[in-house]
């Protein structure tokens, strides 16, 4: 069985889709082509490929999708989920609860692939509209994917110096990686959530923030299609500033104009990511079918 998270190509996915970064030239494409060489070699002697999403499979190419099913690892929804009762404290001691204006924003590192240069463009407008707002934000200052910024620099001190004269740095809260505990609660008292990606793999945190009931402003890029859909959530163009700005603020002054799509958040993800109900057993399943030979031990 091979895990088929995605397959790089030039055109669609995340390289090439931000006309702001140069793209990679001939040498780049050969180089991205390269890394799906050992999957390319690993689906020709698998019985059965598993991909997170349909979008991901799609990413592969056609002749192998019919050895791709779609099986996501899954959530745990019984440790991901809502507390009215949370409370998240930030460094400078203040701690916030559901009853404050919260707008949460994770990624591993915080990076163009993950939409965080337009998710900081976007603070301005957002600030000036909600005096009492804090944004916290979850995320390293390395680089999980895509290009490295300019050396000696990072993307965090990039995007920030860009509106660093246009918001109150005292409401916006850089918390670098939190650990797990800590990170729940943060979902747990988010106002929004805002999640932003190009078209690449889908970040778990989405499906956690959703199952802990958060109101999703998203980016409209695959594969967020696959997940936000039937009003469980807010989608925005990736490069619509004013757009993402409007959403955000929308949600925020009209917080319980949005509690019926927090609530089909939730159960989406129990219904169709449940890890323990869900995509455990779908996996299970695949196995015991005989696509694969499975060791029955005392």
């Amino acid at each position: 069985m091979l895990y088929c998270e995605f397959y790089y190509g030039a055109e669609g996915r995340d390289v090439g889709f931000d006309p702001e970064f140069p793209m990679t030239g001939l040498d780049g494409n050969v180089a991205l082509h390269l890394k799906n060489a050992t999957t390319l070699l690993a689906l020709t002697e698998c019985d059965t490929g598993v991909s997170p999403t349909p979008w991901q499979r799609s990413t592969f190419p056609r002749e192998f999708q019919s050895k791709i099913e779609v099986i996501h690892e899954g959530v745990d929804t019984d440790e991901v989920k809502p507390n009215p009762v949370a409370r998240f404290q930030l460094p400078n001691g203040t701690t916030l609860s559901a009853d404050d204006e919260v707008i949460t924003y994770v990624s591993r590192n915080l990076e163009p692939v993950r939409g965080f240069h337009v998710f900081m463009r976007s603070l301005p407008r957002i600030l000036a509209a909600r005096p009492n707002a804090q944004v916290v934000i979850v995320g390293g200052s390395g680089t999980s994917y895509g290009a490295n910024p300019p050396e000696g620099s990072s993307w965090k001190s990039m995007f920030l110096g860009e509106v660093r004269s246009d918001i109150d740095l005292r409401r916006v809260h850089f918390l670098g990686r939190i650990p797990r505990e800590p990170y729940l609660e943060l979902l747990q008292i988010s106002s929004v959530h805002v999640y932003l990606t190009y078209p690449f793999v889908l970040s778990w945190s989405l499906l956690e923030a959703m199952s802990a009931g958060c109101a999703v402003v998203a980016s409209d890029t695959a594969p967020l299609r696959d997940i936000i859909s039937d009003g469980n959530g807010l989608l925005t163009p990736f490069f619509d500033i004013d757009a993402l700005s409007h959403q955000v603020i929308s949600v925020l002054s009209r917080p319980k104009a949005f509690k019926k799509m927090r609530m089909k958040a939730r159960s989406f993800v129990r219904d169709n990511y449940d890890a323990k109900r869900v995509c455990l057993p779908r996996m299970l399943t695949l196995v015991d079918e005989g696509v694969l030979p499975r060791t029955h031990g005392g």
